[in-house]
């Protein structure tokens, strides 16, 4: 590829860590699914940060390449997550007095000129959700400032930038995508050239001087080479907008994506955003009134319900606009049936049928015998379900137990599990593995998966009893 080649070398395969949807990961994942009849969670609150993974981006390129212009502008545009951004010239070794003497003849460019041990603990902790200080250095003294810190906490979204951040396998493996900003040498030495006589306090000469002796030497022999692990390559650094657009697209939909997610594909999450997380806050807080409990309810059913009926099948359809135009459009799944699961799952009716005119719900009632068994006491479905496409309706995923058999009924009635569309707003793992193991067939789409159930079989954090909040009957 040409230094000023306008194509983006985009291998998004290969950014394919851990990665999580909204601000919480499935710590379950390391161990084995449980069975349909999950036992106690023994261990949710052993470690309250096992649960979180960020997503760690690694900006590498040249001096003055614009890596630090790329950080900023992915920073922007990713603005509904938190995002920290470390620099690896903040791990500078201090030089000691007789290198300051000679500090023209000291090479800022060689890995050796880099604490990269304490990198690697740095952005190890972070990925484990802990805080951390990073150093102050101070590039007119060439030392680390003693007396102050910089504290970054855990985030979302980690951005780790530097010359030489691909260059130790160890700093590599930690990232979950590589981007190399490339930039025609004359441009960087020219912003060099006024980087570091501006901010840096050096003259034109001492910066020549150091580019011929050092930068581009340890370019050439350090940097260039790196560039082969990069997942993505960015040519003309923060003035590629395409390019950039891009990354922070596919950054949202790995962030967006559950742990769960990948290990089954009929499993859905609607991608997280500060309006979704801010009803999940109202309707999670007890002290919330009923009336805002419901208000907010329908408002994250009716996204569910939406998102769900993206799943339905559609033919393409052509129609004639008033302009006399021909459109090209689609059209909706005629074959279609709602089931609620008695009686939390009729909080989800009124949205379906605000979606869906006329449409025909039926409604299924489980008794709970126990704590690991269900009993199926009623159900009113239409006749011809066997024809239809079914939205089974429960706002709560908790052991799947339940969830199950309806299913089960569902089928026995001659409805293809793979016409089955299975919406909720919270769902727990137990619940999902136990469902999708059983159904691999039938799509599952929730707002939120949680934490883990809890001793009672309760979903942690949870909300509580849906039915009775929403209808008023918890008291």
């Amino acid at each position: 590829m040409s230094e000023n080649a306008m194509t983006i070398d985009y291998v998004m395969e290969k950014a394919s860590g851990p990665h999580f949807s909204g601000l919480r990961f499935d710590s379950i994942l390391s161990s084995p699914p449980p069975s349909s009849s999950p036992g106690p969670s023994t261990n949710l609150a052993a470690d309250p940060h096992a649960a979180k993974q960020p997503f760690v981006i690694g900006v590498s390129g040249g001096t003055a390449s614009g890596k630090t212009t790329v950080c900023d502008m992915i920073i922007q545009q990713l603005h509904d997550h938190r995002v920290v951004l470390v620099n690896q010239d903040s791990f500078y070794r201090g030089l000691t007095p007789e290198e300051s003497e000679r500090v023209h003849e000291y090479n800022f460019d060689h890995p050796d000129a880099f604490d990269t041990e304490q990198l690697l603990d740095c952005i190890q902790k972070l990925k484990n959700g802990q805080s951390v200080q990073v150093p102050i250095y101070d590039f007119k003294t060439h030392r680390r400032k003693s007396d102050s810190f910089r504290q970054v906490n855990a985030s979302d979204v980690i951005i780790l930038e530097g010359i030489l951040v691909f260059h130790d396998q160890h700093v590599r493996n930690l990232m979950n995508m590589k981007i190399f900003v490339h930039t025609d040498a004359d441009v960087r030495l020219a912003r060099r050239i006024r980087r570091d006589t501006v901010e840096r306090g050096r003259d034109i000469n001492s910066v020549l001087e150091m580019y011929a002796k050092f930068v581009k030497p340890a370019f050439d022999d350090f940097i260039h080479p790196s560039k082969k692990y990069a997942d993505v390559i960015i040519p003309l650094g923060g003035e590629n907008h395409v390019a950039i657009d891009l990354i922070v697209q596919h950054i949202r939909t790995k962030l967006g994506q559950h742990d769960l997610c990948k290990i089954y594909p009929n499993v859905y999450v609607i991608q997280s955003t500060f309006q979704i997380r801010g009803m999940h806050t109202l309707i999670r807080d007890r002290e919330i009134s009923k009336h805002d409990f419901v208000f907010y309810s329908d408002r994250l059913i009716r996204l569910v319900v939406e998102h769900g009926l993206g799943h339905l099948p559609f033919t393409e359809k052509q129609i004639i606009t008033p302009t006399g135009s021909v459109y090209t459009g689609v059209d909706f799944c005629k074959k279609l049936c709602g089931v609620s699961i008695v009686r939390s799952g009729e909080s989800m009716e009124n949205a379906l049928r605000a979606c869906c005119k006329g449409i025909k719900i039926g409604k299924i009632l489980i008794h709970r015998v126990g704590d690991n068994g269900k009993q199926l006491i009623y159900e009113k479905l239409p006749k011809d379900i066997s024809e239809r496409h079914v939205l089974l309706l429960d706002p709560v995923l908790g052991t799947g137990n339940s969830a199950n058999q309806a299913v089960e009924l569902l089928i026995q009635k001659g409805v293809p599990e793979a016409q089955i569309i299975f919406l909720n707003l919270i769902s727990a793992p137990e619940g999902i593995h136990c469902v999708s193991k059983r159904f691999p067939s039938l799509k599952i789409v929730t707002s939120e998966i949680d934490v883990a159930l809890n001793e009672e079989f309760r979903v942690i954090p949870g909300m509580g009893e849906f039915g009775d909040r929403y209808f008023g009957t918890d008291d």
